[in-house]
């Protein structure tokens, strides 16, 4: 006997009226009309079942801090970095594990079971990685959490903060991040990728860097990531996040860009929310977006996936946890809106970064875990105009997190009552 059956599910790909049965915490079968028992059983009624959320880009050691010391009153990436600095002496590892703590709550609710976050390895005392590796443990059985070691000071530019993140790195976490647009100048920038590329490499490690967040068009960290990559042979293992400054470079420069990307094998991250907020603010009009070329890269073959950065922290005053809204706004700021394109901003939120962290397991085929989100929605496009709620979340066959279904009754003048209208 099956553990789990989902009856009547929708899935991402298009096909309808499919069963999916569950037993020790995997996929065991998917078929329509599926003609077993199971000790639990779920009508989806024709309502989309996707495999998990997953957050390629997140900051979970800032998250909820808003306001403290103070809020960004300039909007920029750079008052936030600022703020960051101020508040980081006052830091506890208790403070940082249960907003953390929190946050894995809100992700979960979302049917959010995987995120990449960076964390802050230029305090000595190393309390963030400490408190998330603490936290990556705890949340273990329901989340995968995967850690990056981030110079956010600059792996160069701050005293120490190379050896910092090697001791981070000796601690168990197992991504390589840098910012090397934030050094001192471009050529230590391109220094830094280069130390970093070569760390990673020797050590078998992953990389993930926040490469060229800015409106610069002449910051082209991307172009020396890439190379290091084929250089080393790490094609694969290596993602540049953010990418903004491509938004401004000019169209022959990109045309050699983008190729080599593509050819390194390095993936996109963009992060439309922060993007949009924090990229262009010392313009006036006309005004850039900031956003990387998501289309153009998708075009070239490059795999790009949505990250939501930042939740009430000193560079964003917003946020819930929810990939869809990332989605929503990464579809409005690439003006990807061809039934394809808005299929591929769900697949930015979903299988492209289960792949670029390397999850296993991750889908909905035979042998896969069973991880999986009802969402209130008959398809992909469906959930991110809604941005749908999510009616159950299961982790290895379990239910871990069930909401109602959001329905309206409507009492109109000279319209009859009308009910099951859902405005989810």
């Amino acid at each position: 006997m099956l553990d789990w059956i989902l009856r009547q599910c929708t899935l991402p790909d298009g096909r309808q009226g499919v069963d999916i049965g569950i037993a020790q915490g995997r996929i065991a079968v998917v078929t329509p009309a599926l003609n077993e028992s199971a000790h639990q059983e779920w009508d989806c009624g024709g309502q989309l079942v996707s495999p998990p959320f997953v957050d390629a880009h997140f900051h979970m050691d800032s998250t909820l801090t808003y306001g403290q010391p103070r809020c960004n009153q300039s909007g920029t990436l750079l008052e936030g970095i600022a703020l960051w600095s101020e508040l980081k002496p006052s830091l506890t590892q208790d403070m940082i594990v249960e907003r953390a703590m929190t946050y894995c709550d809100w992700a979960v609710a979302k049917g959010l079971l995987a995120i990449r976050s960076h964390v802050d390895v230029s305090d000595p005392r190393l309390l963030a990685v400490e408190a998330l590796l603490h936290v990556q443990k705890r949340v273990s059985p329901y989340l995968d959490l995967q850690l990056v070691a981030f110079p956010q000071d600059g792996v160069l530019r701050s005293p120490g903060a190379l050896d910092n993140l090697k001791r981070a790195l000796d601690m168990g976490v197992n991504v390589v991040g840098g910012i090397p647009h934030f050094e001192r100048t471009m050529e230590q920038g391109g220094e830094s990728v280069r130390v970093l590329m070569e760390l990673a490499a020797d050590r078998g490690l992953m990389v993930d860097m926040h490469c060229d967040e800015s409106d610069d068009p002449l910051s082209r960290h991307i172009e020396t990531l890439a190379f290091h990559t084929q250089r080393l042979g790490m094609q694969g293992r290596v993602a540049g996040s953010h990418l903004t400054s491509m938004h401004s470079m000019d169209n022959y420069y990109v045309s050699k860009l983008i190729p080599l990307i593509r050819e390194a094998g390095v993936a996109a991250i963009a992060n439309p929310l922060i993007n949009i907020t924090l990229q262009g603010r010392h313009d006036s009009y006309p005004k850039r977006r900031g956003m990387t070329r998501v289309p153009e890269l998708l075009a070239a073959g490059v795999d790009v996936a949505f990250g939501h950065d930042c939740v009430l922290d000193p560079w964003y005053p917003l946020g819930s946890g929810d990939m869809l809204e990332v989605a929503h706004m990464g579809l409005h700021v690439a003006q990807m809106t061809g039934q394809e394109a808005m299929r591929q901003c769900f697949d930015a939120v979903t299988r492209t970064p289960a792949k670029i962290l390397g999850l296993s397991a991750y889908g909905l085929d035979v042998g896969c875990r069973a991880d999986l989100v009802l969402l209130q929605a008959r398809d992909p496009i469906d959930a991110i105009r809604l941005r749908a709620n999510r009616l159950a979340v299961w982790r290895e066959g379990r239910l871990i997190a069930h909401t109602p279904a959001v329905i309206t009754q409507l009492n109109l003048p000279d319209r009859p009552p009308h009910t099951g209208l859902c405005l989810s």
